[in-house]
């Protein structure tokens, strides 16, 4: 029986290149696109981030490419640089096979590296923005009129932020007999209207993203006040334990104020809105992907179009005001079949947002009152600032989080004989069971038997095996407790 993705028409090389990424299975945007694309025709997909859309337009291209052809066969404008670089960072991983040559060109960058890449010719992929893509046009350091394919990635937002004069002065210099792929998470009349002047007899694609978040993900309302929003935010994390957390504020001045007191109470946590130098954007988004820090604070602009793998839970710290940014916020976790949770904070003048959130949903979301003493305690201790932290054992084989909804079933253990391990200051204090083996620089905390812990002190793989218990001392700088299990620990992972 063939490969599914093979199956499609995609090489063997490709797909061994992707079973070696963990991708053995395609997403259904990635089912209906793949062979659209290959056969030649436009396409006009709604989908969001996290359904795996960018191999659903990446894997063709590269497929169909002529790597000696000396000349940008295929353009893919993106509204942000993050989505820019991630959408680079894709195709490059895979361009080798095909002896791909990926450029990427967006804002922030030495512009005379750009230009050395482009004078020879050899550069077959560009990723852009529009801003940048057309200050090369205007300098005659890139040229279209070869181009094959125009890919048009999150074109609503593209819209969004008034790149319409931009985008269509870039269609302009391409072929006319140019293949169009348009990628949308919404379908508003101006993205429609886009893909009738630029498309020809598309293939439309619907993804349903109502049924696939409520399906995927676990979502409650907890009720609260401006004035205990952040207890009662640093309650929900320390209960929960998420093992990659996404909090998201209106504005970026509250984003980096939160950042501030997540930090002062001893979080590993980090912000990412457009305030950052792009160096400083990749070095956050780098430590969180590497799971250096467990809470990114982000505004929905800067986040939008990321994709991280590992993300258990989603904070609304600042209710969002419709349906469809909701959806793209809580979209940030749940995926490739895994669990996760959403938890939104809304105060009762977030009322009219919360039932407009509803009807959207065409659900009641569960809600649950905010039970937080006068302040939150540092991580490790109970919440509310009143109660002793977290002392002795847990018992064999549960999860490190309350409740243990991200540990892998079945794990085995003895019994615990944890150890409480000093905390560096101001940081939380805590235990380790039997059954885990630490590592040097790991955190000391509990965790559950049968997990051992990672050099540098993350929290381990579900699955892992480890010897006796011994209690670790933190790293220089990091917190001293638990991180929730990661989800997906030794399967195989959809297609991005």
């Amino acid at each position: 029986m063939p490969n599914p993705f093979t199956a499609f028409g995609i090489s063997s090389e490709l797909n061994e290149r992707l079973r070696a990424d963990g991708i053995v299975h395609p997403t259904p945007v990635q089912e209906q696109a793949i062979p659209a694309i290959l056969s030649g025709r436009d396409v006009v997909a709604q989908a969001q981030t996290g359904t795996g859309k960018t191999l659903a337009f990446v894997l063709p291209i590269l497929q169909k490419l002529n790597p000696r052809k000396k000349a940008v066969q295929a353009l893919i404008i993106s509204p942000t640089r993050e989505l820019a670089l991630q959408i680079t960072e894709e195709t490059s991983r895979l361009g080798p096979v095909v002896d791909a040559n990926v450029l990427a060109v967006y804002g922030g960058q030495d512009v005379e590296r750009q230009l050395k890449r482009l004078e020879d010719g050899s550069v077959h992929v560009i990723v852009g923005t529009p801003g940048r893509l057309l200050d090369h046009l205007r300098r005659g350091s890139i040229h279209f009129g070869k181009l094959d394919v125009l890919v048009l990635d999150e074109a609503d937002q593209m819209l969004h932020m008034g790149f319409l004069a931009e985008v269509e002065e870039l269609i302009a210099q391409t072929s006319s007999d140019r293949q169009t792929l348009l990628f949308s998470a919404t379908m508003p009349e101006a993205v429609r209207s886009l893909a009738r002047r630029y498309t020809n007899d598309p293939v439309d694609i619907r993804i349903d993203p109502e049924r696939r978040t409520v399906e995927a993900i676990e979502q409650v309302v907890i009720q609260t006040t401006d004035r205990q929003k952040l207890d009662a935010l640093c309650k929900a994390v320390q209960e929960q334990n998420p093992y990659l957390a996404m909090i998201f504020c209106r504005t970026k001045v509250r984003a980096s104020k939160l950042n501030a007191s997540l930090q002062e109470r001893g979080f590993l946590s980090d912000e990412l809105h457009g305030d950052l130098t792009q160096a400083k954007r990749e070095q956050v988004m780098k430590r969180f992907r590497e799971a250096k820090i467990q809470l990114l604070v982000a505004t929905d602009m800067a986040a939008r179009g990321l994709d991280v793998e590992g993300v258990t839970h989603v904070y609304n710290y600042d209710i969002p005001h419709d349906t469809e940014t909701y959806i793209h916020r809580i979209g940030r976790t749940g995926r490739a079949g895994e669990r996760g949770v959403a938890v939104t904070f809304a105060a009762p003048r977030d009322a009219m947002y919360l039932e407009k959130i509803e009807r959207g949903m065409r659900e009641v979301l569960r809600k649950e009152a905010a039970q937080v003493g006068a302040r939150a305690a540092k991580p490790g201790g109970a919440g509310g600032g009143n109660e002793k932290p977290e002392q002795g054992r847990r018992g064999a084989g549960t999860a490190a989080r309350a409740g243990g909804r991200f540990a892998k079933s079945g794990n085995e253990g003895g019994a615990g004989r944890g150890r409480s391990g000093k905390p560096a200051a101001g940081r939380r204090p805590g235990t380790r069971s039997a059954g885990v083996s630490a590592q040097p620089g790991g955190r000391s905390g509990a965790r559950g038997a049968g997990a051992a812990a990672q050099p540098g002190g993350r929290f381990a793989k579900p699955g892992a095996e480890g010897g006796a218990g011994r209690s670790g001392k933190p790293a220089a700088g990091g917190r001293s407790g638990t991180r929730g299990e990661r989800p997906g620990g030794g399967r195989g992972r959809r297609g991005r």
